[in-house]
């Protein structure tokens, strides 16, 4: 980057746009029922009213504070502020209730910073190169992929596999309610008009996470929550050496997010919660995820965070959004008059080293707000249930019916709250039904272009070889754990023989 972009970011107009922007990205990324993506869609028409530089770095800043604003919630709440904070939830929720929220909120934040400064970085250095590789994956892999990502959520979930594979397959049932993505016929729709575009994502996220939270907090009689100890707990609230034992989960996490992010389509929404798979499968004590374990706090914010830098790299080599901010981003460009794809970089390389620059000041400054202001998040915890509960409720409602100005989606939204209530009596996990739903679309797309452009037909699928390897991950990832229960019952049985 040179000087003169460095210099045209630091003037006092800029650095106050961006601290602004920065909260407002927060803010909404904090509040279920809204993202990073609902405050670009507001923002967009007040960098109208600017030039194309300024407006470019505005928008940036609401952008990656909305992607690290989601932590708040998902850790304080238990309710993932929008679906790149899903897998959050898990660990992040667990260590709020027992007391160390401002561990959980400091590993989140240096998580997110480091995803974030990481993956812009990785973008600006290799931003031609890995385009070029990732444009020629075909639907084969991308199927193959979209599945592998489904099968290693389903291994980790909670309870055993059965449960997880159930809970996947209804995501995927929920997924084909509506038009099919090929022919377009109505499938499942009961004569329901305001489900014929299939069910809406917000809903069914508001409904199992936040309406259902409450009313499973209701049912259990929980109406008080734990004391916060702020006494001892300096810089992030983590030592050194946990956050050095985790170096090798970050990298993994942040690989994660980074190549999950430049295939379009796929986004942080699926990176959180394939890094937290990977990261409970690679863990010496899986049984501990779900209870509070940092580990999946670090997996699921390094990932989610890396994937900004991931979708960078397809909308500004080749003009091609990775997922709906970057699709807002991209209009933003045009109405501009700045055209993204190969040229970019050389025709107006000094407009798209601002944009790279401006994201990494984003990150900053972001790092900055919610380190001074980790301590006073955990006073939400001391609003009394009924005042939360009934806010929470309002903001959900307001947020359903926002995002499609109908009151059938509050409708749709109440349904899928008592879904998840009988979800957690079942004890079947949301994390497969989640990434079930939003992957059906494009793993049913896919199968059938496969399908439709082979002429070996499901062979094709394991004749590529991208494919095929991950296929054969998805099914070893299905197999093993049957296998080795075989084996440890087994060695049981043998022990038992021996010691008789």
């Amino acid at each position: 980057m040179t000087l003169s972009v460095l210099l045209s970011l630091f003037t006092l107009e800029r650095i106050l746009l961006s601290i602004i922007g920065t909260i407002i990205g927060i803010v909404f990324g904090a509040i279920p029922g809204l993202a990073s993506s609902t405050a670009l869609a507001l923002m967009l028409p007040v960098a109208f009213s600017m030039d194309s530089y300024t407006a470019i770095i505005f928008l940036s800043n609401v952008w990656i504070g909305g992607c690290s604003g989601g932590l708040i919630a998902a850790i304080l709440l238990g309710i993932p502020g929008q679906s790149s904070s899903i897998a959050t939830c898990y660990d992040g929720y667990p260590l709020s209730q027992k007391g160390q929220s401002v561990k959980a909120l400091g590993i989140g934040i240096l998580s997110s910073f480091i995803g974030t400064v990481g993956g812009v970085l990785v973008a600006y250095l290799f931003c031609p190169f890995i385009a070029k590789w990732a444009v020629k994956l075909g639907p084969w892999e991308l199927f193959s992929l979209c599945f592998c990502a489904i099968i290693l959520v389903v291994t980790i979930s909670k309870g055993d596999i059965w449960n997880g594979l159930i809970a996947a397959s209804l995501g995927l049932i929920f997924s084909c309610v509506g038009f099919s993505p090929i022919d377009g016929a109505k499938r499942m729709t009961f004569g329901i008009i305001s489900i014929y575009g299939g069910i809406n994502l917000l809903a069914l996220i508001l409904g199992i996470f936040a309406l259902g939270q409450i009313l499973k907090n209701v049912a259990k009689g929980k109406t008080t929550n734990p004391n916060v100890d702020m006494s001892g707990i300096r810089g992030f609230g983590l030592t050194m050496k946990e956050f050095v034992s985790n170096i090798p989960n970050i990298i993994r996490s942040f690989l994660i997010g980074l190549w999950i992010g430049f295939l379009p389509g796929m986004g942080s929404g699926l990176s959180n919660m394939v890094a937290y798979a990977s990261a409970k499968g690679s863990s010496k004590h899986p049984e501990e995820f779900g209870k509070g374990c940092i580990e999946g706090v670090f997996a699921s914010e390094v990932a989610n965070n890396a994937s900004v830098g991931g979708a960078i790299i397809p909308m500004i080599t080749l003009g091609i959004p990775g997922d709906t901010p970057t699709s807002i981003l991209l209009g933003a460009l045009t109405i501009f008059g700045v055209e993204a794809g190969p040229l970019l970089m050389t025709n107006s390389a000094q407009f798209a080293n601002t944009f790279f620059a401006a994201c990494i000041l984003a990150a900053v400054i972001t790092l900055a707000i919610q380190f001074f202001g980790m301590r006073s998040f955990p006073l939400m915890l001391k609003i009394p249930f009924e005042y939360l509960f009934s806010a929470i409720s309002v903001i959900c409602f307001v947020g359903a019916f926002s995002n499609t100005n109908t009151l059938s989606n509050c409708w749709l939204m109440l349904i899928f709250a008592f879904i998840g209530l009988f979800l957690y009596y079942a004890e079947l996990p949301t994390a497969p039904l989640l990434l079930g739903f939003i992957l059906g679309p494009m793993l049913e797309k896919n199968l059938r272009k496969g399908l439709t452009y082979a002429t070996n037909g499901v062979w094709s699928f394991f004749t590529r070889p991208i494919s095929c390897v991950l296929l054969l991950v998805a099914i070893g990832s299905l197999v093993w754990p049957i296998i080795k229960s075989i084996i440890n019952k087994r060695k049981l049985a043998t022990k038992g023989d021996a010691q008789a």
